[in-house]
This record gives structure tokens, C-alpha cells and sequence, in this order.
């Protein structure tokens, strides 16, 4: 074989070699849809550095509104989900788009506004009896109006109330994230329904509090879930299921019962990896 000839074969090997380590030590990565909510408190941060350590994927997060996290899932743009809107989500367990579905946490949903409270419902226990002295008063209220876990759960208060406020003057729709929501209603001293997480994660710099807390239909509960690779061929089903597992593990559990306490006094989140939801809605 000539001189030349091998030369130029072991570069070619070598820079094959070069490419098949780049290739195999690269990060592998895995796409996350979630709430704002699990952002915005800062639980993924504490988490997601965790979880790279331990299985070497880079997770892309994409925080939206639940609606939206579920749409990925339902067209394979995600890989794993978390979200917090139950009833949408067995729609994707039935259509057989995501499977593996754990129950992760649960908080709650409060309802905000200013201290001057110009409807009158600072203490009220009912959900439903808020929002009636909110329409009675034409206060002004905040909506996130994204199609989110708390946007779908304020719409099931407003319809069991059997009213529809979309359009009326008093009524705003942020079209955004919790965060910005709250930003919003702050600036207009309104009532707005917020998780408690989020709100307890931005309270110092709100003028708003929490006037109403406690109604048993405020309760907001999260699942983690894979998108189905078998459903959808481009999905990371084993990167899918780490992270369901990683969420629901004991360490993570652990995380979460404590996440908030040093700096709020209570936690943002409960863990529930060892309930049933007839455990949280008994």
C-alpha cells in the first residue's frame, strides 16, 4: 500500500474516531412540556440539575400553559410532561398519546386581589360565592385566559356558577403565564385566581394577598407522564421514563416536601407519589 495511501487513511480514521466520540459523549436531550407554575417557584431549578446528573440527559424545558404541554405531547413535541389539569390529561391517556402517568404533587389555588377588597370577600370559604360577589360588584378580575391547568380551573368555578364573565368589561384576559398574570392584576389592584406556589414565590414584591383559600375545588394536583413512543416514533421513551421515575422517587419526593420552607415558612408543593387521587379528592 502506498506511503500517501495509508496517510491519508489514518487521518480518515481518525477523524472518525473524533466524530463517533462527539456523537456518543454528547448530551443526550430531553424535552420537557410543563406548567409556568413548576418554573416560576423555582422547583425545576432545584430538580432538573439533579436529574442531568444522574442520567446525563440535557432537559429543554418548554413552561406553558397546560394546555399547550399537552398539545406537544399530543403531536410527539415533547417527551415527558408535568402538568396539573387531571381531566385534560386522562383525554391523552385515553387517545393513548401519553402513558405512565404518576401522581407527583399537589398545592392549592387561591384567590387574590387587593387589601381594599371592593367585593367583599376576603374570608369566604366558597370558590363559587367569591366569584358571585366579584359579578355583583363588576370588579375588576384577571384571567390568564391560556387555556392553562388554572385558567381550566377557573372556567370549571365560572361554570359551575353558570355564568360566563369572557367579554364583560370588568373582566381581563391576560392571554399569559402566571407570573405575568399576577403582575397584571397587581398593577390593577385586582382579583385574580392564582396557584398558591406561584404566588407565595412573587408575594414580596405584590400588593395583592390571599382573600380566599380553602374550597375543596381549589385543589391542584400534578402528574408526570411519558409521550407514548410507540405512538410517537420520534419520542425518547427510556429518557421519557427516567424522568417519570426520577419525579417520582423517594429523593425527589423528598425535595419537594421541604421546597419553600426555609424561605416561606410552608412548602410551595406536597408530595404525592404515594397517594391516590382518592386519597387528595376524599
Amino acid at each position: 500500500m502506498p506511503r500517501r495511501f495509508m496517510l491519508i487513511s489514518v487521518i480518515a480514521l481518525m477523524i472518525l474516531a473524533c466524530v463517533g466520540f462527539t456523537a456518543i459523549g454528547a448530551p443526550k436531550e430531553l424535552i420537557l412540556a410543563t406548567t409556568t407554575s413548576t418554573r416560576d417557584t423555582g422547583l425545576l431549578d432545584v430538580l432538573l440539575p439533579i436529574f442531568q446528573e444522574k442520567t446525563g440527559y440535557n432537559v429543554k424545558t418548554i413552561a406553558v400553559g397546560t394546555g399547550a404541554a399537552l398539545a406537544l405531547g399530543q403531536k410527539g413535541e415533547a417527551d415527558v410532561l408535568l402538568c396539573h389539569a387531571p381531566a385534560a390529561e386522562m383525554e391523552l391517556v385515553e387517545a393513548g398519546d401519553v402513558i405512565n402517568r404518576q401522581l407527583v404533587m399537589h398545592n392549592d389555588f387561591v384567590i387574590v386581589g387587593s387589601p381594599e377588597d371592593p367585593a367583599g370577600v376576603k374570608g369566604l370559604k366558597s370558590a363559587l360565592g367569591t366569584l358571585e360577589k366579584i359579578v355583583d360588584a363588576k370588579a375588576t378580575f384577571v384571567s390568564r385566559a391560556d387555556d392553562s391547568g388554572t385558567h381550566k380551573k377557573e372556567l370549571q368555578v365560572w361554570n359551575k356558577l353558570g355564568f360566563e364573565p369572557s367579554g364583560k368589561e370588568w373582566y381581563l384576559e391576560a392571554g399569559t403565564g402566571m407570573a405575568n398574570t399576577l403582575n397584571i392584576a397587581n398593577e390593577k389592584l385586582a382579583y385574580c385566581l392564582t396557584d398558591r406556589g406561584t404566588y407565595l414565590s412573587m408575594k414580596d414584591r405584590l400588593d395583592l394577598e390571599i382573600l380566599v383559600e380553602g374550597d375543596a375545588i381549589l385543589l391542584n394536583i400534578y402528574h408526570v407522564m411519558q409521550v407514548n413512543p410507540d405512538k410517537h416514533k420520534v419520542v425518547d421513551g427510556r429518557g421519557g421514563q427516567a424522568f417519570v421515575e426520577f419525579m417520582v422517587s423517594e429523593e425527589v419526593q423528598s425535595i419537594v416536601k421541604d421546597f419553600g420552607v426555609d424561605k416561606y415558612g410552608s412548602p410551595l408543593f406536597f408530595p404525592d407519589a404515594d397517594k391516590s387521587m382518592e386519597d387528595l379528592e376524599g
